[in-house]
């Protein structure tokens, strides 16, 4: 339970510091805008369809300020999370409302909330709900331990996890066949951390071997968990430290910190009882319970115990037929990961890095106070994200669990093109104007202090790690890049006006007194 409110109390955060700038207001895709396209399409009318389309209880708040409903949002999923992670104690009330609160931003975040591991907290966070009695507020419940249907749910939880992710690979990318993604991985990952600078230069033969050993955790160990009390154990263990390795190689998010959580479940109180203190209530009260259990003194099971043994055996039916589906998606050979197959996303289908790219290429976006942009004495100063690479001197940042949402669609927008992805020009419009929202989510605005610039566009370069030991890495470089040419071309304020409007997007403000480019 604590483990999970860790990875909430960080996913909240997260929200609460970047949904303003990216679904708010003047949010890059304000989830107001979004909601009234869903109101249209279900009819006109906030009801149940509109409810199961897009599950929010932003349908029932004043939209008049999205952005303190956001806020409202975040705050109270952060304060509910940090109370189970600091006192060790919740209700299925408190553990519903965080479900309720989370699933209301991850429905309206669009493509900034589209990742696996929004899903994956969500359905740890439904199940985690029936592992706690209904009101009372208790470490250790005496009328209602957690049920072993509740806890073979996030056994069957880590399963599917795991299988969705190796047959994802093995149905993918050749490279994961002949055992040579990771000559590639640590270098082109979404966010890179230091670590992956020196693990990327390791020896051919433990790249095979990695690659070897992913497979056999992916794909074999998981099915241990179904033969027997030492082998589920054994996978347990392996699965929580194959997770620790993947967050000291890379920063993926929450997504290696949650994937714990179903991980423990292979453990039961025998294996986990020496992480408790011997005179601590709460493997005290368990002990005692035991004791009563096995001498057959249990207290003889009350009206709303026999009610919560009915609720328990729905779930399991719940999560059964749910998983119907998803199984049949592992079985395919045109599996999909990450998908859900019921609006709640209750039970749904997992998977990562079923293709890797074998080169590493960013967009770096440029600004000029220059008049002309085609002047060859133009120029240009470059932005710099908060983790994501860019300048070259910079070393590659450590962040997991948290998350930069923006950093992470930068990766998929630099292997697709501008027209692919949009919201890139949306935020070169923002930069024109030194817009203070967009600016939050960048480390460096070199026109900081100074007029916003006449001119943004996007270059294309090529990055590989530095060689440690070499000359390059002895000047300060972690990488080395290359021009592979324009992302997108030169654009100013006025220039984007129509492209704006043709989008719905609110054009971005002219300085007074700031020269059109039709005046240049």
């Amino acid at each position: 339970m604590n483990s999970k409110a860790a990875a909430s109390v960080v996913a909240f955060s997260v929200a609460f510091n970047q949904n303003k700038q990216l679904i708010g207001e003047r949010g890059l895709m304000p989830c107001k805008s979004y909601l009234n396209s869903v109101k249209r399409y279900v009819g006109g009318r906030i009801g149940p369809a509109a409810f199961a389309y897009t599950p929010s209880v932003l349908w029932l708040l004043d939209w008049s300020d999205m952005d303190a409903n956001l806020d409202g949002i975040a705050v109270g999923g952060m304060a509910l999370s940090a109370f189970v992670l600091v006192t060790g104690m919740a209700n299925m009330v408190v553990m519903g409302t965080l479900w309720v609160l989370y699933h209301s931003l991850v429905s309206v975040g669009q493509l900034w909330y589209s990742f696996g591991w929004e899903s994956q907290l969500l359905e740890t966070g439904f199940l985690a709900i029936f592992l706690c009695p209904v009101w009372t507020l208790s470490q250790v419940p005496r009328r209602c331990p957690p049920s072993l249907i509740c806890i073979w749910t996030f056994r069957w939880l880590i399963v599917r996890i795991m299988l969705g992710a190796g047959l994802i690979k093995i149905r993918g990318d050749k490279c994961w066949r002949d055992l040579t993604c990771m000559d590639y991985h640590y270098e082109t990952q979404p966010v890179p951390s230091p670590m992956s600078y020196y693990l990327h230069r390791s020896p051919w033969w433990f790249h095979r071997f990695e690659t070897l050993s992913n497979h056999l955790i992916e794909l074999i160990f998981p099915l241990f968990t179904f033969l027997g009390r030492r082998m589920r154990l054994f996978n347990g263990a392996v699965q929580i430290l194959f997770q620790v390795v993947l967050i000291v190689s890379g920063n993926l998010s929450f997504l290696n910190w949650l994937t714990i959580v179903p991980s423990l479940a292979c453990f039961d109180d025998a294996s986990l009882g020496f992480l408790f203190h011997s005179r601590g209530g709460a493997k005290r009260a368990v002990l005692e319970m035991q004791n009563e259990a096995s001498a057959g003194r249990a207290a003889k099971p009350t009206k709303g115990m026999l009610i919560r043994r009915v609720v328990n055996i729905s779930l399991g039916v719940l999560i059964g037929c749910l998983s119907i589906p998803v199984v049949m998606n592992l079985l395919s050979s045109r599996q999909v990961m990450n998908t859900s197959f019921d609006p709640l996303r209750i039970v749904n289908t997992y998977g990562a890095f079923g293709s890797i790219t074998k080169e590493r290429t960013e967009v770096i976006f440029q600004g000029t106070l220059s008049r002309d942009p085609k002047d060859p004495e133009a120029l240009w100063e470059e932005y710099q994200f908060l983790c994501k690479p860019g300048d070259v001197y910079r070393r590659p940042c450590v962040i997991s669990p948290y998350h930069y949402r923006l950093d992470w669609l930068m990766w998929f927008a630099a292997f697709q093109t501008y027209e692919q992805s949009e919201w890139v020009i949306h935020i070169a419009g923002r930069l024109l104007s030194n817009d203070s929202a967009v600016l939050s989510l960048l480390d460096r605005n070199p026109f900081q202090g100074r007029d916003a610039p006449r001119w943004v566009r996007g270059e294309h370069f090529r990055y590989k790690f530095s060689q440690p030991g070499s000359t390059s890495a002895a000047e300060g470089k972690w990488w080395l890049r290359k021009r592979i040419g324009a992302y997108f071309p030169p654009v100013d304020l006025e220039g984007l006006r129509g492209y704006f409007q043709s989008r719905s997007w609110p054009h971005p403000h002219v300085a007074p007194g700031r020269s059109s480019s039709q005046d240049a």
